[in-house]
C-alpha cells in the first residue's frame, strides 16, 4: 500500500548501498584482470597504487568501504554547501488535530515539513500534512516558532500553502524538473520522524519519472520515484538536484519496500503553488469522464484493435464529453493531436488547457476511431 508521509518512522533504504558494493566488485574485478594472476587458492583484490601488481589478502568490510570511496566517491563533490544553502527555507511543521475515540475525541499530534516560497512567510507543504489541523506550528531553522494559517489547498496535487506572519525570510530555489534523466543525483531535506535538530539530509537519484500511484486520499500523478532515504515526517519538503533548486515536493513512500519514494514534481507544482497565494484554489478544466490505463489483457478481454488509451470507466450526462458523443467504454487515444496512452499522460494534456478552451478528442467506439470537439468547463472545488 502507497502511504503519505506520516508517523511513525521507516527503516532507511539498503538499495542505494548494495548497487554501488556490487559496482565496486565489478570494477575491482575488471582491474584485477589488468594485474598478474595471483594465486587461484588466494581471492585478491588489487592495491589502490598503480605501481603494485602484487595480490592482497581478502577484503574486510573496512576495506570495501574504502574501495567503494576510492572507485565511486572520489568525483562526486561534498553537498555540505548545499545543504547549507537550502537549509534556511526547511521548516518543520507540528499540527495537533482531534481524533474521534469510541466515547470521546482526543487530541492527535503529527509532524511534517514545509519550504519558504516568498520571503513575506509563505510556505508550501502537503495537504495531508495540515488538513483536518486545528494548530498549525511552523518552526524555522533561526529557532524562531509561528502560528500558521492555510490560505490555499488543492486536493488533486496534495499541495498546500501556509501564512506565517514573517518577513524578510529565506526562499528555496524552483529549477525545471522537465530535464530530470533517471539516474540523476538528488538530495531529500525534511524533518524525517519528525527529530530533533533540525532537518534531516539524504542523498540518492531519479529512479523513475511519471509514476501514478493510489494512496488513501486518492490517486497521484506524474510524479517522480528517488531511492534517496525518505520518511515520515518529510512531507512536504524539497527534493533538490546538485545545483540547489527544487525539483519535487517530497510526498508518499510505499512502507513494504526499500527506497522507494515519490515527490510531486516542481513543473506541475510551480503553477499550482502560484495559484493557491494568488486565489487560494487551483482551477482545472472539466471534461467530465473518469478513466483508467488500457492495458493489453483489458484490450484483449473488450476485442479492442488499440491497446493504448485511456478507457472511459464513468462519466455525467451534464459533463462536455457525453455532450460531444463519449460514452463509457469508449477508449481516448488522443485530445488536440496529442496521443493519451495512460492517464497521467491524458490529465498532463488536459490540464494544459483552460476553462473555456475547445479541444479535439480522439476516440476509440464500436471498432472504429472517431474525432469530436468539446469545450472545457470550470472543474467544481
Amino acid at each position: 500500500m502507497w502511504n503519505l508521509l506520516r508517523w511513525p518512522r521507516l527503516k532507511r533504504s539498503g538499495a542505494f548501498a548494495a548497487s554501488l558494493l556490487a559496482l565496486s566488485i565489478a570494477a575491482a574485478a575488471a582491474s584485477a584482470c589488468a594485474q598478474p594472476q595471483p594465486d587461484p587458492q588466494t581471492l585478491a583484490i588489487p592495491t589502490p597504487s598503480p605501481r603494485s601488481s602484487s595480490p592482497v589478502p581478502a577484503a574486510s568490510p573496512d576495506a570495501e568501504g574504502a574501495i567503494l570511496n576510492s572507485l565511486f566517491f572520489q568525483d562526486l563533490p561534498s553537498i555540505a554547501d548545499l545543504v547549507e544553502e537550502v537549509r534556511p527555507a526547511v521548516a518543520s511543521i507540528t499540527t495537533e488535530s482531534l481524533r474521534r475515540g469510541l466515547f470521546f475525541e482526543f487530541p492527535n499530534e503529527a509532524a511534517g515539513t514545509g519550504m519558504i516560497v516568498r520571503p513575506d512567510g509563505y510556505l508550501v507543504t502537503n495537504l495531508h500534512v495540515v488538513d483536518g489541523a486545528t494548530d498549525i506550528r511552523v518552526h524555522l531553522s533561526d529557532g524562531r516558532t509561528f502560528p500558521a494559517e492555510i490560505v490555499g489547498q488543492d486536493f488533486v496535487s496534495d499541495l498546500a500553502i501556509l501564512k506565517i506572519d514573517a518577513r524578510d525570510l529565506p526562499t528555496v530555489r524552483f529549477g525545471s524538473s522537465d530535464g530530470l534523466r533517471v539516474g540523476d543525483w538528488v538530495v531529500a531535506v525534511g524533518n524525517a520522524a519528525g527529530l530533533r535538530g533540525g532537518p534531516s539530509v539524504t542523498l540518492g537519484i531519479i529512479s523513475a519519472r511519471g509514476r501514478t500511484i493510489t494512496t488513501d486520499r486518492g490517486q497521484l500523478y506524474d510524479l517522480i520515484q528517488t531511492d534517496a532515504a525518505i520518511n515520515d515526517g518529510n512531507s512536504g519538503g524539497p527534493l533538490i538536484n546538485l545545483r540547489g533548486e527544487v525539483v519535487g515536493i517530497n510526498t508518499a513512500i510505499l512502507r513494504q519496500a526499500q527506497g522507494i519514494g515519490f515527490a510531486v514534481s516542481a513543473s506541475v507544482a510551480g503553477p499550482i503553488i502560484e495559484s493557491l497565494i494568488e486565489k487560494g484554489r487551483f482551477v482545472r478544466p472539466l471534461i467530465g469522464l473518469s478513466g483508467d490505463d488500457l492495458t493489453q489483457a483489458m484490450a484483449s478481454e473488450l476485442n479492442l484493435s488499440t491497446s493504448e488509451g485511456i478507457v472511459v470507466t464513468r462519466m455525467t450526462r451534464a459533463g462536455p464529453a457525453f455532450r460531444a458523443g463519449i460514452r463509457v467504454g469508449d477508449v481516448i487515444t488522443e485530445l488536440d493531436g496529442l496521443p493519451t496512452p495512460d492517464m497521467a499522460r491524458f490529465l498532463s494534456v488536459l490540464w494544459s488547457h483552460g476553462v473555456g478552451d475547445t479541444i479535439e478528442v480522439r476516440y476509440f467506439n464500436d471498432d472504429a476511431f472517431e474525432v469530436t470537439t468539446l469545450t472545457l468547463q470550470e472543474r467544481p472545488r
